[in-house]
């Protein structure tokens, strides 16, 4: 099972395992295990060793880490998923204190961090294209572009709702306010699931609402919505989510490095494994259920391990 906590090292674990392997004549059967029929789940190419991801609690962040970090875990890593805010997730694997994230949303959302840290981790690619940010609002909404705001200014009380605060969407909201002369808006920040929350209400009772929106999410195949035209271009254009790790992974945990690096997937997989979790399915049991419905792209995923 994962551990969602602070780093903890196995050391224990690692001995007992190595005296386990030690006492059964060696580790051949170890490197067989690895190869039946291109199947590596449940081999024990990891040996017991230690991997941390980190990751942002947004929902597609969410979604992403605990899947791979299933694929790992099946591989025999000793898997620990520990979320942490933006910043503070950028830092941790820049300076070494976790292994990797597959949670950098580029070239705008993440930009700054990755300006100040892009000498100090090992850029993977992307695991996600055709990722976007914006502002959302219900199909329902008689208004078309980011400039028609104004029109509905007394329906959503100048309020734009938003994420938590520092987040990249909520930036770029907030710029947007300024950009678009929208004076005496605001951007409510709170989290991302009182944003999503305050959105399901709305919806229920067709009332306006106006909130800090980034696909892939599992809204959009919930609800009916729409991105406002930005012809300001404040949110910037595409963007894509990025696999990276701290420098050494590669030389320290090769399979586990190639995996990450192998690591991509669709829309429509990512919002299905997103909306299972949002409908109350635990993010572990969720992940578990989707490697082994999705056998053929965990192979894709595992293919250089050797």
């Amino acid at each position: 099972m994962f551990k969602n906590v602070g780093k903890r090292f196995a050391f224990i674990a690692v001995l007992a395992l190595t005296l386990i392997v030690a006492a059964c004549g060696g580790s051949d059967g170890d490197s067989e295990s690895a190869g039946d029929n291109g199947d590596s789940s449940g081999s024990n190419v990891g040996d017991g060793k230690s991997i941390e991801l980190v990751y942002v609690e947004w929902d597609t962040e969410i979604a992403s880490t605990h899947v791979v970090g299933k694929v790992l875990e099946d591989l025999g890593y000793d898997v620990t998923l520990t979320p942490l805010d933006n910043a503070v997730m950028w830092q941790s694997v820049a300076n070494g204190e976790s292994d990797a994230m597959v949670a950098a949303w580029l070239p705008a959302t993440h930009g700054d961090l990755y300006e100040e840290y892009k000498d100090q981790v090992v850029d993977l690619g992307a695991n996600f294209d055709g990722a976007k940010i914006g502002m959302v609002v219900p199909s329902y909404m008689d208004i078309d572009s980011i400039e028609d705001l104004p029109e509905v200014a007394d329906e959503l009380g100048q309020t734009i709702t938003g994420i938590e605060p520092g987040a990249g969407v909520v930036k770029a909201s907030e710029n947007s306010v300024e950009e678009y002369g929208l004076d005496g808006w605001e951007v409510q920040t709170s989290s991302s699931g009182a944003m999503a929350t305050a959105l399901g209400e709305a919806i229920d009772n067709e009332e306006p609402i106006a909130v800090t929106g980034w696909s892939p999410h599992w809204k959009f195949a919930e609800y009916d919505l729409k991105y406002l035209e930005d012809p300001k271009e404040v949110y910037g254009g595409a963007e894509e989510i990025k696999t990276m790790a701290r420098q050494g992974l590669e030389e320290d945990l090769p399979n586990a490095y190639k995996v990450l690096e192998n690591f991509s997937w669709g829309e429509e997989k990512f919002n299905n494994v997103m909306l299972e979790i949002h409908n109350g399915t635990d993010p572990e049991e969720a992940a578990a259920t989707f490697v082994e419905e999705n056998q053929d792209l965990v192979d894709e995923w595992t293919a250089d391990v050797e």
